[in-house]
């Protein structure tokens, strides 16, 4: 018999890829749809091989790229924390955005008026527990709380002795008075109470914050702040360790602003009328130059007051107790 072709003879006859066919005497093309399945299905088990085979190389050869598109899944977190670093970046830019310009020169003294509580004329809240603290509304043993429109006051403190860097470390003491120009350990009534009085440490951006009720406006005065600066929070317990005292003027437009409403500051809108920078007994001689602070925000939701201060160490201060005409020096 012939050699079909495509075909082998075998000892038990003619085969095609190891199969023997099912007519002997006839084309493989012609063996029959059950040879053909068989071939098949022979050969989809082979190709299957080829393909696992190949799939396997595939994955080891992808195995680089899966780690890739691990990393790339990973990069997701690790776009995180790089973007953490620049969320980070923005809440340091945020809180750098408190900081304020350096002045152009040191921050004149002023008096420390009669109502400082800081020890120099009797009442002394500087030797309190509690008197480092950011929000300076209500009193230190939970007593009353000044209400007001509300007021974040942020001060720069710059080192001019040693290159006007941050004065990290410094302390400041702020206080001033309450709507209806009173002053807690002082004025009639509220002796007792410690409001609108605080501590807080210089951070390494050279800003402190305080949370407070915007002052009012109280007769012969242009509305103010006052705050003393010392070397250190250690220092604060003896007042004659302050290296400045001195004094934040608010901007008219501002106080005019907040003094609208006269259900909560009754007379200030009267009282600022009759006075003004130029001639105020305290910022007169220079109308408040290197003392006038930055305002922004409105008074529902509170007003930003700010102002850069130049402290030099090397001057002997020179602030003292209330000018001659108090209560025009408070």
């Amino acid at each position: 018999m012939s050699r079909i072709p495509d075909t082998q003879m075998t000892p038990d006859g003619p085969a095609y890829e190891g199969r023997l066919l099912d007519r002997a005497d006839e084309p493989v093309v012609d063996q029959g749809a059950p040879f053909d399945i068989r071939t098949l299905v022979s050969r989809r088990g082979i190709l299957g091989l080829v393909v696992l085979g190949a799939g396997t190389a595939t994955l080891a050869a992808c195995t680089p790229a899966a780690t890739g598109a691990s990393a790339s899944t990973t990069a997701t977190p690790t776009a995180t924390p790089t973007a953490s670093p620049t969320a980070s970046a923005s809440a340091t830019a945020s809180a750098n955005s408190a900081a304020a310009a350096l002045p152009s020169g040191e921050i004149p003294d002023e008096t420390a008026g009669p109502y400082p509580g800081d020890g120099s004329n009797g009442p002394d809240i500087l030797e309190q527990s509690g008197i480092v603290r950011e929000d300076l509304r209500t009193s230190l043993d939970g007593g009353a709380t000044a209400g007001g429109v509300p007021m974040t006051l942020n001060l720069t403190i710059f080192d001019t002795a040693d290159g006007d860097v941050p004065f990290a470390g410094a302390a400041v003491y702020v206080w001033h008075c309450d709507t209806e120009g009173n002053y807690s350990m002082y004025s009639s009534g509220i002796e007792n109470e410690t409001y609108l009085r605080g501590v807080q440490v210089v951070g390494d951006d050279g800003v402190v914050s305080f949370t407070s009720i915007f002052p009012a406006c109280y007769d012969g005065r242009w509305p103010h702040i006052h705050f003393e600066v010392y070397p250190d929070v250690d220092a604060i317990t003896d007042a004659s360790n302050a290296i400045a005292t001195s004094q934040v003027a608010l901007p008219k437009a501002t106080c005019d602003t907040v003094y609208a409403d006269t259900s909560m500051y009754p007379s200030s809108a009267s009282n600022l009328s009759r006075v003004s920078l130029d001639s105020d007994n305290v910022f007169g001689d220079d109308g408040g130059a290197l003392e006038l602070a930055t305002t922004s925000g409105d008074n529902t939701s509170g007003w930003t007051v700010s102002l850069g201060v130049r402290v030099d160490t090397t001057t002997t201060p020179t602030a003292g107790a209330a000018p001659g005409g108090a209560p025009g020096g408070r």
